[in-house]
C-alpha cells in the first residue's frame, strides 16, 4: 500500500473514521514513527546553539501525525475493538514504546535539552514557557537519560515488556466480561427486576438468538440485577462471576500478568534511583510521597470506618429483620441498600428514572455549561464517527466562535470495555498564531433503550454523565500553547477536580430544573423527589467512603513497596485490604486481577486522587454555593485559572488564584456528613 492511499498519513481535521481500514494502521505507525524519528534527529543535530525556540518548542510540536494516529487507533481499542485491533495493538505497543525510548536516552537531544535548562534562569521565560522546559527536562531525568549504557538497555526491555502486559490485561478483563452470561428461562428467576431491566434483558436474549433473558457483567445489566433480584443465589453466581474476572485458572488469568507488571514496574524505578515506583510517580503529583498518600488516607479512614461499621450493623440488622438474612454478604449489599434507602427515603431508582431521559439529561449538561460559561452546542451530521451510536456536536462560545469538536458515545457494545472516560482525538494548541480547538469525546455504558422505552438513565449514571462531561470541559476550553500542557495534560491528583466538580450540580434543584423532566408527561422534577436526593446524598457515605480508601490503600500496597517476595495475588489483597473490610471473604473473587484503572490505565500510585479531588471539588463547589449555584463571577475564574490554564503551572498555585485560599479538608467531611458543622 503506497502512504498516499492512507487517510491516516494524510493531514486531516476529524478524524476519517469511513476512511480507515484495519490494515491503514500498523503501516500508517510504521511511517510515522519514521517521519517523527526524521524531526528528533533535526533536533538533537541542529548545528546552532541550543535555544528554548530550536529544541524545547520543537520537541513540543514535533510527531504530530503520529500523535493523532496514536489518538485515533488507541480510543477505538478501547471503545469499538475486535480482534484485529488488539492483535495490532499488540505488534505497534512496543514499536511505540521503543521510539519513546529512542526519544528519551537520545544523548544529544538530552545534552541540548540540559544546555537550555541550565541557563534558564537568564531566559526570561514565561510561567508556561518555564513549566514546559522543566517538564521537558524530568521527562528525560525520570526516564533513564542519565542512565549508563546497560540500564538504558534494561530500562527499554522493561518498557517494552510492560506496554504489552497492559495491553494483555486489559484484553483478558474484556474477554472475560463479554464471555460471561446469566441465562435464565424462568421468569420468577427475574422476580424484584424492574420492567426496564427485564426488557433489556430478554432484548440481550433475542440479540443472542435465545429464548428468555441473559444477565451479563456490562454494568446497566449487572448493577440492577445485584440491586432488586430477590434470587439471592443468582445473586451470588453473578457477584462472583463479576468479582473473578480474570482470576480464574484459564487462558485469561491476570494474575501472572500482576505480579509481573508490578515486579517490573519497581525494577524500573530503581533503575531510575527511586525506592518503589509510587516514590517515582508521586514525584510529579501534588501529594508527593507514597507517605503522604497513606497519611491521607488514614486521616479519611479515621473519620470513615466508625461511620462504615455503624452503617454495615444497620444494613445487617435491616437484612436480618427482613429476610432473616444472618450474615450479609458482598451479594447482598446492593440489594438490601436499595431496600433500605427506600424505607429511609421513599426513594428508588425506578422513581428517579422516568425524569432522566438520556437526551434530556445531555441537554442538561449543555444547559448548566452554557449558563457557567457560555458555550453553545450544535448536533452535527457531517462529522465522520466510528460507530452509528455515536453523537457529535460543535461547541461555540457566547460570540459565536469554535471552541471544540465533541464526540458522545454513551452505549455498551461488545467491542466497548466498561465503565466511563473523556478522550480526545485532537489536542488544543496555539502554533504559527493559529489556535488549534480540540476534539474531545465522551465514552460510557448507560443503560440502552429498548423497544418500548428510550434511554433512562439511573441517577449514578446521570451523575457519572456529568463527571466525564466536566473532564471533556477541561479539554474543550483548554488555551494553552503547547500541547503538552493543554487541557487534562495535568498532575492526576488534579485531573478528577473539573469531572467532580461538576457532579455536585446533579444534587441542586436550579440545575435539575433545567433537565429532569419526565419523559412521558413532560412533568419537572417534583421538588419532592429533588429534597429526597439530596436527603440521601449521604446514605452510607461512610461505606461509599471506606471503598475508596480500600482502592487507594491497595493500590499503593502494589507500588509502594518491594514486590519481589509477592507470590499469591489474592493473599497479597487481602492483606491490603484488612483495615478496611467489613464483608465475610470470598476466595473466588479478586480485584486486582480487574483493577484496570492501575493495572492498565494511567492510575497506578494515583487511585488515592480521586479522595484527594473530592477534597478540592468540595471546598470549590462551597464558593459557588456561597455566591450562586451559577455566579458568573464564580464561573469565569474557574475557567480562567482552572479549566483552560492545563498543565501551565502547579496546580495549588491556580487552584488558590481560583478560590483564594488553600482547599479545606472539612468541606469534603461535611458534604459526606461525617463531619457536623
Amino acid at each position: 500500500m503506497k502512504p498516499t492511499d492512507n487517510p491516516l498519513l494524510h493531514s486531516f481535521n476529524e478524524a476519517p473514521f469511513s476512511s480507515i481500514k484495519n490494515e491503514h494502521f500498523k503501516p500508517a505507525f510504521e511511517t510515522a514513527i519514521s517521519m517523527a524519528r526524521e524531526e528528533i534527529e533535526e533536533i538533537a543535530n541542529n548545528s546552532k546553539t541550543p535555544t528554548f525556540q530550536n529544541t524545547i518548542v520543537a520537541l513540543d510540536y514535533s510527531g504530530a501525525q503520529l500523535d493523532r494516529i496514536s489518538s485515533v487507533f488507541f480510543n477505538l481499542n478501547s471503545a469499538e475493538t475486535n480482534e484485529h485491533i488488539q492483535k495490532i495493538a499488540q505488534e505497534v505497543s512496543p514499536l511505540l514504546s521503543e521510539f519513546g525510548n529512542d526519544i528519551t536516552l537520545n544523548e544529544d537531544l538530552f545534552k541540548r535539552i540540559k544546555t537550555v535548562y541550565d541557563q534558564k534562569e537568564g531566559l526570561n521565560l514565561s510561567v508556561e514557557e518555564h513549566t514546559l522546559l522543566d517538564k521537558r527536562y524530568k521527562s528525560f531525568s525520570r526516564n533513564g537519560a542519565n542512565l549508563p549504557e546497560d540500564k538504558k538497555t534494561r530500562l527499554r526491555e522493561i518498557d517494552a515488556s510492560l506496554a504489552k502486559l497492559k495491553l494483555t490485561f486489559g484484553e483478558n478483563v474484556l474477554a472475560e466480561t463479554n464471555s460471561y452470561e446469566l441465562h435464565l428461562t424462568q421468569e420468577s428467576d427475574l422476580d424484584g427486576l424492574p420492567e426496564s431491566a427485564k426488557e433489556a434483558a430478554a432484548s440481550e436474549a433475542t440479540s443472542r438468538d435465545k429464548k428468555g433473558w441473559i444477565i451479563t457483567l456490562d454494568y446497566p445489566s449487572y448493577i440492577p440485577f445485584m440491586k432488586y433480584a430477590t434470587n439471592r443465589a443468582l445473586r451470588k453466581e453473578l457477584s462472583i462471576a463479576f468479582g473473578s474476572k480474570a482470576f480464574k485458572d484459564n487462558e485469561f488469568s491476570n494474575k501472572n500478568n500482576v505480579l509481573e507488571i508490578v515486579k517490573l514496574r519497581h525494577e524500573r524505578a530503581n533503575l531510575l534511583g527511586y525506592a518503589t515506583h509510587a516514590n517515582f510517580v508521586l514525584e510529579e503529583r501534588m501529594a508527593e510521597t507514597p507517605e503522604k498518600v497513606v497519611s491521607f488516607l488514614n486521616t479519611l479512614l479515621e473519620k470513615a470506618k466508625p461511620a462504615a461499621e455503624r452503617e454495615f450493623a444497620q444494613l445487617e440488622n435491616f437484612a436480618k429483620t427482613e429476610d432473616g438474612i444472618d450474615r450479609l454478604e458482598k451479594w447482598d449489599g446492593s440489594y438490601y441498600s436499595e431496600k433500605l434507602k427506600q424505607k429511609l427515603f421513599s426513594l428508588d431508582d425506578e422513581q428517579l428514572k422516568p425524569y432522566f431521559k438520556l437526551e434530556n439529561v445531555i441537554d442538561g449538561v449543555f444547559q448548566v455549561a452554557q449558563k457557567l460559561f457560555g458555550l453553545q452546542f450544535e448536533e452535527v451530521f457531517d462529522i465522520d464517527i466510528y460507530h452509528e451510536e455515536v453523537k457529535t456536536y460543535r461547541v461555540l462560545d457566547i460570540d459565536g466562535n469554535f471552541v471544540s469538536l465533541f464526540y458522545a458515545d454513551f452505549h455498551p457494545r461488545k467491542g466497548k470495555r466498561g465503565g466511563a472516560w473523556m478522550t480526545s482525538f485532537k489536542s488544543q494548541m496555539i502554533k504559527d498564531g493559529i489556535n488549534e480547538r480540540p476534539h474531545v469525546s465522551n465514552v460510557c455504558n448507560f443503560t440502552p433503550s429498548t423497544p418500548s422505552k428510550p434511554s433512562l438513565l439511573t441517577f449514578n449514571e446521570v451523575t457519572t454523565l456529568f463527571h466525564e462531561f466536566g473532564h471533556g470541559l477541561h479539554g474543550m476550553l483548554a488555551n494553552t500553547t503547547y500541547p503538552s500542557l493543554s487541557g487534562t495534560s495535568v498532575y492526576w491528583d488534579f485531573v478528577e477536580l473539573p469531572s467532580q466538580m461538576l457532579e455536585n450540580w446533579c444534587y441542586e434543584k436550579e440545575a435539575l430544573e433545567l433537565f429532569a423532566t419526565h419523559y412521558e408527561t413532560g412533568e419537572v422534577i417534583p421538588m419532592e423527589l429533588v429534597q429526597k436526593i439530596k436527603d440521601s446524598a449521604t446514605f452510607q457515605e461512610g461505606l461509599q467512603t471506606l471503598r475508596q480508601i480500600s482502592f487507594g490503600l491497595l493500590d499503593i500496597a502494589w507500588h509502594g513497596n518491594d514486590p519481589s517476595g509477592i507470590t499469591d495475588v489474592k493473599a497479597f489483597e487481602s492483606n491490603a485490604f484488612s483495615d478496611t473490610s467489613l464483608y465475610p471473604k470470598t476466595p473466588e473473587t479478586c480485584m486486582s486481577t480487574a483493577f484496570s484503572h492501575i493495572f492498565q490505565g494511567g492510575y497506578s500510585s494515583g487511585y488515592y486522587s480521586y479522595k484527594w479531588a473530592e477534597v478540592l471539588d468540595a471546598d470549590a463547589f462551597e464558593y459557588f454555593k456561597e455566591n450562586g449555584i451559577f455566579n458568573k463571577d464564580v464561573a469565569q475564574k474557574f475557567q480562567e485559572h482552572v479549566l483552560s490554564k492545563g498543565g501551565t503551572e502547579n496546580p495549588m498555585t491556580l487552584y488558590k488564584r481560583f478560590r483564594g485560599q488553600e482547599p479545606q479538608p472539612e468541606a469534603l467531611l461535611r458534604r459526606a456528613g461525617l463531619l457536623k458543622d
